[in-house]
C-alpha cells in the first residue's frame, strides 16, 4: 500500500496529470511520513492541503512547506511565527526571493500579503532569519523601503551590513542619520564601502573618526571626498597608522595634501604616493626630502618596549594616574595615553573610549573624566585638546570648577558601555 502511495505522490506534476484534491487527501490519510514530505514540496497541490501541512507536527514537513512557492499566504503567516528556526529561515529565503518578481500593479493584494509576512520575518528574534532577508534584498530596488531601513538599523552587524553596503534604497539622508546614531561596530565601515558615496556621506564618515570606517572610505576609489574633508582626516592621521597606506594611495591628491601626508607617514609609503600620483622628479624629491628631515629630527626612546596600554596599566597599579599625569599627557599631545588612562580608570573598553573621543561628544567626554575621578578642569582640557571639540560646543565648568552635569546625567551617558 505504501508503495502505491509513494508512486502517486512522486507522479510527475505536469499539466496532464496534476494531483487532485482527493488524491492528496488519500496520501494524508495514510500517515506515511515520506509521502507527506514529498507532498509538501509539490506545487500542483491544492492550497488547502499545503495549509494543512503547515501545522504538521514534523518540523521537516513544515520547513518544506515554508519553501514551497505554492504555499498560500495565510499558511506563510502561520509559518512566520513557527517555533522552529529552520522553518522560519526557509520561509525567509522563499519570501525574499519571490518579492522582486512580483508585479506591484497587477498583483497588489499578493504584494501586500507578501510584505506582511516579510515584515514579520524582518522582526524575527533570530538574527539568522533577518540576515537571510538582508542578503536576499540587499541589491533590489523592489523591496519595501521601511523594511530595508529597519534592517539597516539592526543591532547585529551581519544583518545591517549587507543593506548598508549595497542597498540602492538608502538615501544620503538615511545614511547620515545611521552614521550619527548607530552603535554597531562595523556599520560605518559597511557604509564606507558603498559605491559612489556622495560628498555629504563621506563628510559624515570622516567626522566620526571611526578608524576602520575612515580607512575603508579612503580605500574606496569611487567615494567622492572633498579636499576639505581630506584635510580634516589628515589633521588626525599622524597617530592612526591604519589610515596611512589608504591615504597615500588615494587618487588625485593635491601637492599640498601630499606634503602634509609626507610629514608623518613612513618613507616607504612616500614612494608609493609618488608612484600612485605620477609625480615628476622635482616634486618627488621634495617629498622625500621632507621625510629625511623629519626622521633626522625624531627622538626615539629605544629602551621603551612596552605598549602604551601596558605602561598605563603599570602606572595605575602604582597609583600614579591622577589629574597631574593626565594634564601632562595632554600638554605633550599624547592622545593615546590619555585615552588609555580614561579606559583604565573608568573600566570602559579602550575602543569605546576612543569612539567617544573621536565622535567629539562633549557630554560623554565630560562624563568619562568624572567617572575616572578627574577634575572638571581636566575634563575641559580633554575636550579641547584631545578631542579637539569646536569652542562653541565645549562644556565649561560650573562655578569655575564644578561639573555642570548631575551625577545621574553622567551615569546615564555612560550606561551603554557597561
Amino acid at each position: 500500500m505504501f508503495e502505491k502511495v509513494l508512486a502517486l505522490v512522486r507522479r510527475r506534476p505536469d499539466s496532464a496529470c496534476e494531483m487532485t484534491y482527493e488524491e492528496a487527501r488519500d496520501i494524508l490519510e495514510q500517515e506515511n511520513q515520506q509521502a507527506k514530505l514529498e507532498l509538501a514540496e509539490r506545487e500542483d497541490v491544492e492550497p488547502e492541503i499545503l495549509y494543512y501541512l503547515a501545522t504538521d507536527d514534523s518540523a521537516d514537513i513544515r520547513r518544506r512547506i515554508a519553501g514551497n512557492p505554492a504555499t498560500p499566504h495565510h499558511a506563510d503567516r502561520i509559518l512566520a511565527a513557527d517555533n522552529n528556526d529552520d522553518v522560519r529561515c526557509e520561509l525567509a529565503r522563499k519570501i525574499s526571493r519571490l518579492l522582486p518578481d512580483l508585479d506591484p500593479d497587477s498583483q497588489a493584494t499578493l504584494m501586500e500579503r507578501t510584505i506582511i509576512v516579510l515584515d514579520m520575518l524582518a522582526q524575527d528574534q533570530l538574527p539568522r532569519v533577518r540576515q537571510i532577508i538582508a542578503e536576499e534584498l540587499k541589491a533590489t530596488v523592489k523591496a519595501p523601503k521601511h523594511i530595508i531601513r529597519k534592517l539597516a538599523e539592526d543591532q547585529v552587524l551581519e544583518v545591517c551590513a549587507p543593506v548598508l553596503e549595497y542597498s540602492p534604497l538608502l538615501s544620503d539622508e538615511d545614511l547620515r542619520e545611521i552614521i550619527a546614531f548607530t552603535r554597531v561596530k562595523g556599520a560605518l565601515t559597511a557604509i564606507a564601502r558603498r559605491q559612489n558615496i556622495s560628498e555629504s556621506v563621506a563628510d559624515a564618515i570622516a567626522a566620526s573618526l571611526d578608524v576602520p570606517a575612515v580607512a575603508a572610505l579612503l580605500a574606496n576609489e569611487s567615494a567622492q571626498i572633498r579636499e576639505e574633508t581630506l584635510d580634516a582626516i589628515v589633521d588626525n592621521a599622524a597617530d592612526i597608522t591604519d589610515w596611512h597606506e589608504s591615504l597615500v594611495r588615494r587618487p588625485n591628491l593635491s601637492i599640498r595634501l601630499m606634503r602634509r601626508i609626507a610629514s608623518f607617514v613612513a618613507s616607504s609609503l612616500i614612494n608609493v604616493m609618488i608612484e600612485e600620483n605620477d609625480l615628476g622628479a622635482g616634486d618627488g624629491a621634495a617629498l622625500l626630502g621632507r621625510v629625511r628631515e623629519r626622521i633626522a629630527d625624531e627622538q626615539v626612546d629605544a629602551e621603551e618596549q612596552q605598549s602604551v596600554a601596558a605602561v598605563v596599566a603599570d602606572l595605575h597599579d602604582r597609583g600614579l594616574l591622577d589629574d597631574g599625569f593626565v594634564m601632562e599627557a595632554v600638554e605633550k599631545g599624547q592622545r593615546d595615553v590619555v585615552m588609555h588612562v580614561l579606559s583604565v580608570l573608568t573600566g570602559i573598553d579602550f575602543d569605546d573610549v576612543r569612539d567617544i573621543v573621536q565622535r567629539k561628544n562633549a557630554r560623554r567626554i565630560t562624563a568619562l573624566a568624572w567617572r575616572a575621578g578627574l577634575s572638571m578642569r581636566t575634563a575641559f582640557r580633554i575636550q579641547k585638546d584631545v578631542a579637539k571639540i569646536p569652542p562653541k560646543e565645549l562644556i565649561n565648568a560650573r562655578n569655575g570648577f564644578d561639573y555642570p552635569l548631575s551625577e545621574g546625567q553622567m551615569q546615564g551617558l555612560l550606561e551603554p558601555y557597561f
